[in-house]
């Protein structure tokens, strides 16, 4: 491979600014970051070594997401951070300074407010969604923030270059791209679960048809389990002009043929059982086993996002301590949770809702000497590792999840073998399911059923199902998944 450019909204370093001016850069995590890695011949933060011998040029273009990006954009060389003098970990970055306003709407009105909603099935149909005049200016930004990855990639690449493409945000660009570039080998991946045509179809005709044949403008798409790979193909069925071939999983419009690929995604299990092993994670455990003593730990770890479904699940703690009284003041229930998306109404409302579900669950329970329930709604990825290591349950129960990391994370990191109570609308579930207990999302009962059914179960086999989860969670590392895509394009 001569070249690899990558395109997502999120990039591989981010930066925050001080009271004195000073730009201080971060670098990022996650499966993309590691993934990289494997083509670029050096180590991500969470990644391993790539084992291909010569690493190819690679460029990441990605979008500058705050005020201090958008400052370390425009002190760099046409947004290229690496050419600043900025150590961005093996990969040439380019940070593209959209307008915010543009940016916003794109981000916050189209991505994570329409499309996140569809996928996930998260409207209130009979409120919601409200197509009108400020949707259509909002998708107008869309297409401007996706036209403007296009510019860059297609000013970037070198001729016959690979271009990897991720996510929702960038729905438009491959289409785009093939437009500016027809020599490029792209690739899309959509790291979200996809609507079946019925709920896909909310959206206006004209602009669900947009995305779709953005996809399609790639030569391979890519989902994470084969469920959402099929409700893509059922809603290519409804694009008018476009063929779909099932068996060999293509789909071909005005004469171009994308193939339709599954990548399952997992984890590095040696990374992350290093990054556990460090001090900061061991002062987070001793902390929260001073304050729960030896009693049994129900852990869940997630964002304050409608798809994860919080608050049904703090009800299905409540309802265990209703049913099952023998409980009280025996088990305790660690919910870590990471602010998201606090710009959007919705998500600001959300979390309140799971603070106030919490406090009534402490005040009808708690004792002088029992707390049912700790929720901490702040980012400290340390403690959440820590408490992995502590959970006798994890709880993943989300409404709907393109894979869901959690449900690997944990039984990876788990000392003495947590039993995994786990959403079927999770993607992981299609990997998991033979040893995890699969629940209902919206079945509180049955949650609640299934924390008892956990907490009784014989720590045999908690590790024996343990065991067999964290060997499933580590099969397809990020690295390994990454390199998958881009294979698929030869």
């Amino acid at each position: 491979m001569s070249q690899v450019l990558v395109a997502s909204n999120r990039g591989p370093v981010s930066f925050s600014l001080s009271d004195d001016g000073t730009l201080t850069m971060r670098r990022g995590g996650g499966g993309l970051v590691s993934g990289l890695a494997a083509v670029t011949g050096g180590r991500g933060p969470d990644g391993p070594p790539s084992e291909n011998g010569a690493a190819p040029e690679v460029l990441w273009v990605c979008a500058a997401l705050g005020d201090a990006d958008r400052a370390a954009a425009r002190q760099a060389p046409d947004g290229r951070l690496d050419q600043a003098g900025r150590d961005t970990g093996g990969a040439a970055v380019r940070m593209l300074d959209i307008p915010a306003d543009t940016f916003h709407r794109a981000y916050n009105a189209v991505a994570n407010s329409t499309l996140w909603f569809v996928h996930h099935l998260l409207y209130d149909t009979p409120r919601t969604p409200h197509f009108d005049a400020r949707a259509r200016r909002d998708w107008q930004s869309y297409e401007a923030y996706n036209a403007a990855f296009a510019d860059a990639l297609a000013r970037d690449a070198a001729p016959g270059a690979k271009a990897a493409i991720q996510d929702y945000h960038l729905s438009l660009a491959p289409r785009m791209l093939r437009d500016r570039r027809p020599d490029l080998k792209i690739v899309h991946f959509s790291h979200t679960p996809w609507a079946p045509p019925e709920y896909y179809r909310l959206l206006p005709d004209d602009i669900g048809a947009r995305i779709l044949d953005g996809i399609l403008g790639a030569d391979h798409a890519g989902f994470l389990t084969e469920r959402w790979a099929s409700a893509f193909l059922d809603c290519c069925d409804l694009l008018p002009g476009t063929k779909v071939d099932r068996l060999a999983r293509t789909v071909t419009r005005a004469g171009h043929v994308t193939r339709i690929g599954v990548h399952g995604l997992g984890v590095d299990g040696a990374a992350l059982r290093e990054r556990a092993a460090r001090d900061d994670v061991a002062e987070r455990a001793r902390a929260l086993r001073e304050r729960v003593g030896d009693r049994r730990l129900i852990v869940r770890v997630d964002r304050t996002e409608l798809s994860k479904n919080i608050v049904r699940g703090l009800a299905a703690y409540r309802e265990l301590l209703v049913n099952h009284p023998e409980w009280r003041g025996r088990v305790v229930h660690l919910a870590f949770a990471y602010p998201s998306r606090h710009d959007l109404r919705e998500y600001r409302e959300y979390t309140e809702a799971v603070r106030r579900t919490a406090e009534r669950i402490t005040e009808e329970f708690g004792t002088p000497d029992w707390d049912p329930l700790i929720v901490q709604v702040n980012d400290d990825f340390p403690r959440s590792l820590a408490a992995y290591g502590m959970a006798d349950v994890l709880l993943v129960n989300p409404i709907r999840d393109g894979m869901n990391l959690v449900a690997k994370e944990g039984p990876v990191l788990s000392e003495r073998g947590c039993a995994l109570v786990l959403s079927r609308e999770a993607g992981a579930a299609a990997e998991l399911d033979s040893d995890a207990l699969l629940v209902n999302p919206y079945d509180v009962s049955q949650t609640s059923e299934a924390l008892h059914r956990a907490l009784l179960m014989p720590h045999r086999e908690r590790a024996e199902r343990c065991a067999r989860l964290a060997a499933a969670a580590t099969a397809l590392p990020p690295h390994r998944w990454f390199a998958d895509q881009l294979a698929a394009l030869d």
